[in-house]
């Protein structure tokens, strides 16, 4: 039982048939026949002109910034953001952009305020502000599609362009009941990973029109994306789409019994107002020793990341049953102490 990551999720069955007997070629060359599908089907599906095919969400969230900003340009982005926090600074040290993080709200988003605050006159001592990057879902919470649209209006006013880091955003429509759609409608460009709760073994989508996916593309040859028989990959990827996002409910309806299982055991606060998704961060006591409760956890095959706030993930691979043995293992440690 892994709660560390939605990235732990292993292949179905169906994605593990279609990828071996997927039809390949070069996508170097454009010839893989199953990625040329994935990208054609994906960028009509999600209202986009074109897609490209990536080996990650950090590589596809970096082709973004540097296909949106030359170097010397900026973006806006939340402090809490995984493209600026947890990408490596990929977007200054490949890119040349600056980030400008905005603290991020309690709820996920931006204070459009303060995003004003932060747009660059043009005036050669600053950098150019050229975007607005978002996250959504954002530690699991999600944004609202009203302050999507008012995000769109700011960016209109200002003359940026904005991105999604969509991660996980198949997890915020099905917690929204939207179809994809309303999300994407107001982003220049989304990425979309597929190998978290969507169980895709390798890859990310980036979305956009086609002259942004063309210097995208080029743009993935330079970081070394380019991929040769991708279809293989692609193939579990159109599954993930296609097969996979009803899973994402019984992920969500498991995330909130643990949350509530948790606030019941001495020692664990969660706020289980922010707990929409397929996360649940847990406040832990200082008097528990959460190295100690990773080694014993570990001992009965249950792995999480000890960390304060601990964070669990549920996805296809967790069922109710862990999360049932998980509270039980969680208060015998506790009473223990």
């Amino acid at each position: 039982m892994d709660f560390r990551s939605d990235t732990v999720t292993k292949p179905t069955d169906l994605m593990r048939q279609v990828m071996a007997e997927a039809i390949v070629g070069d996508d170097v060359y454009g010839d893989d026949p199953t990625v040329n599908d994935l990208e054609q089907w994906s960028a009509k599906r999600h209202g986009f002109e074109a897609a490209l095919f990536t080996t990650s969400g950090t590589q596809a969230n970096l082709l973004a910034l540097m296909a949106h900003c030359e170097r010397g340009d900026e973006y806006l982005c939340g402090q809490q953001a995984h493209n600026y926090k947890y990408e490596a600074g990929g977007a200054a040290v490949l890119g040349s952009i600056q980030p400008q993080p905005i603290e991020n709200n309690p709820d996920g988003t931006l204070d459009l305020a303060k995003l004003q605050a932060a747009v660059k006159p043009d005036d050669s001592h600053f950098a150019r502000t050229k975007l607005l990057s978002l996250e959504n879902t954002i530690n699991g919470k999600v944004l609202p599609l009203s302050y999507l649209a008012q995000a769109r209006q700011f960016v209109d006013k200002n003359g940026l362009a904005l991105h999604l880091d969509g991660a996980r955003v198949y997890n915020a429509a099905v917690a929204l009941e939207v179809d994809i759609k309303e999300i994407a409608q107001h982003f220049d460009s989304m990425t979309i990973c597929l190998s978290k709760g969507l169980s895709a073994p390798i890859g990310s989508l980036l979305l956009g029109n086609h002259e942004f996916i063309a210097k995208a593309r080029r743009l993935r040859k330079i970081v070394g994306g380019g991929m040769r028989q991708a279809g293989i990959l692609a193939a579990a990827g159109k599954i993930a789409l296609t097969e996979q996002i009803e899973q994402l409910k019984q992920d969500h309806q498991n995330a909130k019994s643990l949350a509530y299982a948790l606030n019941d055991i001495d020692g664990f606060d969660v706020n289980t107002k922010y707990v929409q998704t397929n996360i649940v961060f847990a406040k832990v006591s200082p008097s528990i020793d959460l190295e100690h409760l990773a080694n014993q956890l570990k001992a009965d095959n249950i792995i999480i990341s000890p960390s304060n706030p601990l964070r669990f993930v549920t996805h296809k691979d967790i069922d109710h049953s862990d999360i049932e043995t998980l509270v039980t293992k969680l208060k015998a440690f506790t009473t223990a102490l």
